[in-house]
């Protein structure tokens, strides 16, 4: 009888030892995914709105010896940045919200601005992730995807010396105008949050989070 209460002694001991490695490695996983996170900048570039997201990649692929050209807002067929360097990249930024997926016309459009721009490579760069269509489509076409967590490791491994933070704090979110009055939107400080507000205040009272998504 003793021996079978040590094995079940012994046995519940080991089970105990390996949630207590479990958890450690849960914990320290997640240590190192914030750590990470932090590094890249992504909380601050989940706050970026779509232009100041071009201008941080700008920023990002210049520090790699490319020179950058950004075509206008429209008629750019489908493309934000036309990088040159050894080879001509084509790149279309797509700053999404978490909850948002980018589909496959990302993939249809830089594949066809590839050619117009006599490109070698195509890309698609988001803060967020593709659908399943959009990575098929991106295989069979051979166009280059950056989700996420990409962006993030591509980030920690260039080392850029500027931050996203301060794409974020200095560059101008791109124009709005109000939804209730038609007048343009500013950026506003209130309470350490920065949010875009009504030129029209205290006539109009309207604001909207400088997060909020744009879908380019």
């Amino acid at each position: 009888m003793d021996k079978v209460f040590q094995a079940v002694f012994y046995l519940f001991l080991i089970m105990i030892l390996v949630k207590l490695s479990q958890f450690a490695y849960r914990v320290l996983r997640e240590r190192r995914y914030m750590k990470e996170l932090a590094q890249s900048g992504m909380p601050y570039i989940d706050k970026m709105d779509g232009r100041q997201f071009e201008f941080y990649l700008q920023a990002l692929f210049q520090q790699l010896g490319y020179k950058i050209q950004v075509t206008p807002s429209s008629g750019d067929f489908g493309v934000d940045l036309v990088m040159k360097g050894k080879e001509k990249i084509v790149i279309q930024a797509k700053r999404y919200s978490a909850k948002n997926r980018v589909s496959l016309s990302a993939v249809q459009e830089v594949y066809a601005a590839k050619a117009y721009y006599k490109a070698n490579q195509a890309w698609v760069v988001t803060n967020s992730y593709f659908t399943k269509q959009a990575k098929e489509l991106a295989a069979a076409c051979d166009v280059t995807l950056l989700d996420r967590a990409d962006l993030q490791n591509f980030i920690n491994e260039v080392n850029p010396v500027f931050k996203a933070r301060e794409i974020f704090e200095n560059i101008t979110p791109e124009p709005r105008k109000c939804p209730k009055c038609g007048q343009d939107l500013v950026v506003r400080d209130g309470n350490g949050t920065r949010f875009f507000g009504c030129s029209s205040f205290p006539s109009c009272r309207h604001k909207e989070k400088i997060n909020k998504e744009q879908k380019m």
